[in-house]
C-alpha cells in the first residue's frame, strides 16, 4: 500500500501532459517497447504448420517470458531506490507513461467533437482510431455507441488495472499488467493464428482485469445521475457479455447514461451479434459520449483522491 502516492502521482502527471509527441517520436512508448518484443516472440514461435497444442504450449512460454521480463525490470529498478518519499516520486514518475488517463479522454472527445458538429465522416475516421469494427457501417448512434464503449473498457483497462496492480506491487506490478494487457490486445484474440497461441496471454488477462474492472464499475455508478438504474444495469446485464470484464463497466455506463449499448456490429465484414446492454433504453448520441466523459474524468478524480487518503494514511516506506 506504500505505493498508492506513486500512483497518485502517475495518474497526475499524465492528466497534466499525457505522453508528449515529440517524446514519442523519439523513443517510442513503453507499450511499443513491449509490442516489439511479442511481435518477434509472434512471429518465431507461433508457427502454421505446428499442431494447435504445440502452438498453445508455445503461446504460454511466450506469454510467460513477456511477463517476466516485464515484471523482473520493474523489481530491478525498484529496488535500487531507497525507501519513503523519494521512492513514491521516482516510482510514479517511471509509471506515468503507463497510466492512459488523458490519452483515452482525448481520443473519445475527438469523436464527439465532429459528432456534435453533425460531421459523420470525420466521426467515423476518430473513432477508427479506438475500436476494431468498421466504420463505415455506423450511423450516429453506432458511432456514439462505439465511443462511450471504448471509454468504458479502456478506463479499466488503461487505468483502473494499472493502478490497481501499480499500488500492491509498485513498478513489477503496474509493469508486469501493462505486459499483460498488451499480450491480450495483440495475440490475446480467437483468430484462426492466435486461437491457440494467444489462449495463455488471454486467460491472465482476464484474472488480471477481474477485480478491477467491476471497481471502474462501482466508480461509474457512484456518479450516475441514476445510481441505482446504473447499478441494477450493472448487476443484470454486465455477465451476458462477451467478456467476462468488460460488461461490468459498460454495463454501470449504460445504466448511468439511461441507454442501450454493445448488440450487433460489423468486424472485417463479418457480422459480431452480441447482446444488448440496458437494451430496452434508448440509443445514445453525441450528447451521451459527453456526459459519458464527464462521468468518467469524476470517477478518475475520485480514484486519485482514495490513492492520495491512502498514501497519508500508510507509511511511505510500506
Amino acid at each position: 500500500m506504500g505505493f498508492a502516492g506513486a500512483m497518485a502521482l502517475a495518474m497526475a502527471m499524465d492528466a497534466l501532459v499525457g505522453w508528449p509527441a515529440g517524446l514519442f517520436a523519439r523513443i517510442g512508448h513503453p507499450v511499443s517497447w513491449l509490442g516489439a518484443v511479442i511481435d518477434v516472440l509472434d512471429a518465431r514461435y507461433n508457427r502454421d504448420g505446428d499442431a494447435p497444442a504445440l502452438r498453445r504450449m508455445a503461446g504460454i512460454a511466450a506469454a510467460s517470458m513477456v511477463i517476466a521480463l516485464a515484471a523482473g525490470l520493474g523489481w530491478a529498478l525498484q529496488t535500487e531506490f531507497s525507501t519513503g518519499w523519494s521512492r513514491v516520486v521516482i516510482v510514479g514518475i517511471l509509471s506515468w507513461p503507463l497510466v492512459a488517463l488523458r490519452s483515452l479522454h482525448d481520443h473519445v472527445a475527438a469523436v464527439a467533437r465532429p459528432l456534435q458538429a453533425g460531421d459523420i465522416a470525420a466521426a467515423r475516421m476518430a473513432v477508427a482510431q479506438i475500436v476494431g469494427r468498421d466504420p463505415a457501417t455506423l450511423d450516429e448512434a453506432g458511432i456514439a455507441r462505439a465511443a462511450i464503449e471504448s471509454l468504458a473498457e479502456n478506463a479499466s483497462d488503461g487505468i483502473v488495472a494499472p493502478v490497481f496492480w501499480g499500488v500492491l506491487f509498485g513498478l513489477p506490478g503496474i509493469i508486469g499488467y501493462k505486459a499483460i494487457n498488451t499480450l491480450d490486445s495483440m495475440i490475446g484474440h480467437r483468430s484462426e493464428r492466435h486461437e491457440a497461441f494467444g489462449w495463455a496471454s488471454a486467460r491472465v488477462d482476464d484474472l488480471a482485469n477481474f477485480v478491477p474492472a467491476r471497481l471502474t464499475g462501482v466508480l461509474f455508478v457512484v456518479f450516475a445521475r441514476r445510481r441505482l438504474d446504473a447499478m441494477a444495469c450493472m448487476i443484470r446485464d454486465a455477465r451476458s457479455h462477451r467478456s467476462i470484464n468488460a460488461g461490468w463497466p459498460e454495463a454501470a455506463t449504460a445504466g448511468a447514461l439511461g441507454v442501450r449499448l454493445s448488440g450487433s456490429r460489423i468486424y472485417h465484414g463479418s457480422i459480431a451479434d452480441e447482446p444488448w446492454l440496458n437494451e430496452a433504453a434508448r440509443d445514445p448520441d453525441a450528447a451521451d459520449i459527453a456526459k459519458a466523459l464527464a462521468i468518467y474524468a469524476r470517477a478518475m478524480i475520485l480514484l486519485a483522491g482514495c490513492l492520495v487518503l491512502l498514501a497519508l494514511a500508510m507509511p511511505a516506506s510500506a
